[in-house]
């Protein structure tokens, strides 16, 4: 047996004006949008007919209700059965149900947002095609009623009286509705009134008529300091065609958060759909802000976001290429300016740069990197390196920095957002760049071998130094490197870190999983970690030139604890059982020699 939905009138009253907007302000928004709809359908009949809306706040009315007026098409009888009782019924949808693009409401919901700030709404309308004047009366708890008007309107329109509900009169008032106005329908093509004065400019940002391009570049600065709150970097005309897309994009003077959601200002011919509309650039577009006029962009029920859909992503690519493309000339034009943003907004630019050849051209050429020469682009790194070498970490890049740059080695700092894929990236750019993660290790391949005299003077002492740190799974390396002043480095190549991660691993596994990591661990001692004493240090050799075996073992102890630290190695317990005893034992000497004195 079939049935209809039974459906409580009342709570869907509720659920759509009290739960579908965000805010009691968009009530103006929607008696707007329905006056400028109703003008368009008439003139759509009559195009010379009159377009004007004028408001009535409660000072005029005297009542304490406000009234919006309009020269519209107006509604019959019938269509005010049709339209106005029944809830997602709309004039403005084809027969198919698709939207009519010359209209800006489409859900047949508008009229409910009233409900917000009143408890009783009253339509006054007369239709363009003929007929009486006809009064509907909506009640907040979902009850209607349609009577012919007490008074009959001269010229054809509609007039929407508003009783606000107790506690809401403040959102009636004279003072906010102008300011709603001014926020929704200051762009509007059809003149707005109160009290007879016009209240809205009818005009975007980028359609005043200018005098010269330094009027129109003042006046769009003072529009984004009074809408967005910074005076622009730059700005950006932008254009889509296929999404009747028009509008500025202006670039942050100031870093943003990427993380950040950016808010855009979206109008729907010409009727600010909301603030803070996100997704409409893509992610990496963060530095900018944009007012967009849109035509062809579907708006969600409430009219306070974008449907996304397949338009709007092609619109994010096309409003992505613009700036992506405003980067590019900026780079060939003016490259000092092009500098002085990217240390704003590097970030963006090296995310775009990830999947975007151009962009990474822009920062191989222009972004510098830090390296161990001091900072430098990537361009002109690899003039003087053959081999783009970088580092994982920053911290290990800190360490390895000033021996890299005393052996003239050439490193790359690949510790910060996104640098270590721009350079995998640089073999699209130079397909015969080598680019390449630093092993460690290289670098000793650089240090000189003590000579064979210093060698064999050494050679208790480095036996010894051996067998203290055999237990900490350390070999003992003598070299000569620059710079002196430091006296170690514990260098780890990544099959000798792998190693560790290995050992850790199944000291903290069960039995099962122990065998199975102990079967396929293959370290041999060759790819065991290094304590690079260098002999150029002179602390380092005259701990090598120690007599006292206890007092020798410390100082070798308390070398590999700083060149642990200075490298910002994780320290096992081991090694901190090691560094503790190192410093006492330091420590208990020193003192111990200076009561003897």
């Amino acid at each position: 047996m079939e049935r209809t939905f039974q459906v409580d009138l009342r709570g869907i009253v509720d659920l759509f004006s009290r739960h579908l907007y965000a805010s009691p302000r968009v009530y103006m928004r929607e008696l707007l949008q329905n006056a400028v709809d109703a003008i368009t359908a008439r003139r759509a009949l009559d195009p010379d007919a009159p377009a004007t809306v004028s408001i009535e706040p409660p000072e005029l009315t005297g009542d304490g209700t406000l009234r919006v007026h309009d020269s519209g098409i107006g509604l019959s009888e019938p269509e005010v059965h049709e339209l106005l009782a029944t809830i997602g019924r709309s004039s403005k949808r084809d027969e198919l149900g698709l939207a009519r693009h010359e209209f800006l409401g489409q859900f047949g919901i508008g009229l409910l947002s009233c409900f917000l700030v009143a408890d009783e709404v009253r339509v006054t309308t007369r239709s363009a095609r003929g007929g009486p004047t006809v009064e509907w009366t909506g009640l907040a708890d979902g009850r209607y009623r349609v009577a012919p008007a007490a008074r009959e309107r001269v010229e054809p329109g509609t007039t929407v009286t508003l009783s606000p509900v107790p506690g809401m009169a403040r959102w009636l008032a004279g003072e906010m509705v102008h300011d709603l106005i001014a926020t929704y329908g200051d762009a509007l093509p059809v003149p707005i009134s109160i009290a007879g004065r016009r209240v809205n400019s009818g005009a975007l940002p980028w359609q005043n008529g200018y005098p010269s391009p330094a009027a129109r570049a003042g006046a769009l600065r003072a529009y984004a300091e009074r809408v967005f709150g910074f005076a622009p970097f730059d700005v950006i005309d932008l254009a889509v065609p296929e999404a009747g897309l028009a509008g500025l994009a202006f670039v942050l003077p100031m870093a943003a958060n990427p993380a950040a959601h950016a808010g855009h200002r979206v109008y729907l011919r010409r009727m600010l759909l909301a603030d803070g509309v996100d997704k409409l650039l893509p992610e990496w577009a963060f530095f900018v802000r944009c007012v967009v006029d849109t035509g062809e962009l579907r708006p969600t029920a409430s009219r306070e976001a974008l449907y996304e859909d397949d338009l709007l992503a092609g619109t994010r690519e096309a409003l992505g290429a613009q700036v992506r493309d405003w980067l590019v000339r900026l780079a060939a034009t003016d490259p000092d300016r092009l500098r002085r943003f990217l240390a704003v907004h590097h970030l963006g630019v090296k995310s775009l740069a990830l999947h975007d050849v151009d962009m990474l051209r822009v920062v191989d050429r222009w972004w510098p990197m830090e390296t161990d020469a001091g900072p430098m682009t990537l361009a002109d790194f690899r003039r003087r390196h053959p081999v783009v070498r970088y580092t994982a970490t920053a911290d290990e890049f800190r360490v390895l920095a000033p021996v890299a740059a005393a052996q003239h080695f050439g490193l790359v700092n690949g510790g910060y957002a996104y640098d270590i894929e721009i350079m995998r990236r640089l073999p699209l750019l130079d397909p015969a760049v080598d680019v390449r993660r630093l092993d460690p290790t290289e670098l000793a391949t650089r240090f000189e071998p003590p000579d064979p005299v210093l060698e064999a003077r050494m050679r208790p002492f480095l036996v010894a130094a051996a067998g203290i740190l055999r237990g900490l799974g350390c070999d003992v390396v003598p070299r000569s490197f620059d710079p002196p002043a430091l006296p170690a480095l514990y260098l780890t190549s990544r099959a000798a870190a792998q190693a560790e991660e290995m050992r850790s691993a199944r000291a903290s596994a069960d039995e099962l999983w122990s065998g199975v990591l102990g079967a396929v661990d293959t370290t041999d001692a060759a790819h065991r970690p290094q304590l690079i004493l260098n002999l150029r240090n002179p602390v380092v050799r005259r701990v090598a030139e120690v007599r006292d075996p206890s007092l020798a073992a410390l100082g070798v102890q308390a070398l590999y604890g700083q060149a642990l630290l200075a490298g910002h190695h994780p320290l096992s317990p081991e090694d901190g059982a090691m560094l503790n005893r190192s410093f006492l034992g330091l420590l208990d000497w020193a003192t111990g020699a200076a009561g003897a004195r």
